[in-house]
């Protein structure tokens, strides 16, 4: 039996994770690095690197799906996307940084790399 052939669920449903991967892709194009759980970083990961592969080919209608904003879809394509240009991956690094008080959930930055 092959079981979790999936991504993590996260506790949310699927239309609650596509808008929480949406806005957390937004916030990480916009500011360059964001705080958040481990676990949400390490799924974000793999959603920002497919974003930021497919504006370095010129697909603007995938991305567009994705980041509807449109400050953020012209910062991708004029100044995230050249930059990687010759990188062939590994556009993102995670970073543990503690854990968080209320809850003891541990806590991460995800940034792009330069």
């Amino acid at each position: 039996m092959i079981k979790n052939l999936g991504r993590k669920k996260l506790s949310k449903t699927g239309s609650h994770r596509k808008a929480m991967y949406t806005n957390m892709t937004q916030s990480l194009i916009m500011s360059e690095k964001i705080k958040t759980t481990l676990p949400k970083a390490k799924e974000l990961r793999g959603f920002v690197e497919r974003i930021i592969t497919d504006a370095k080919k010129g697909r603007k209608l995938e991305v567009r799906r994705i980041i509807r904003d449109r400050a953020a879809f012209d910062k991708m394509f004029d100044i995230i996307a050249p930059r990687y240009k010759e990188r062939s991956g590994g556009f993102t690094r995670i970073i543990k940084i503690g854990f968080r008080k209320g809850d003891d959930a541990e806590i991460a930055m995800i940034k792009l790399v330069d």
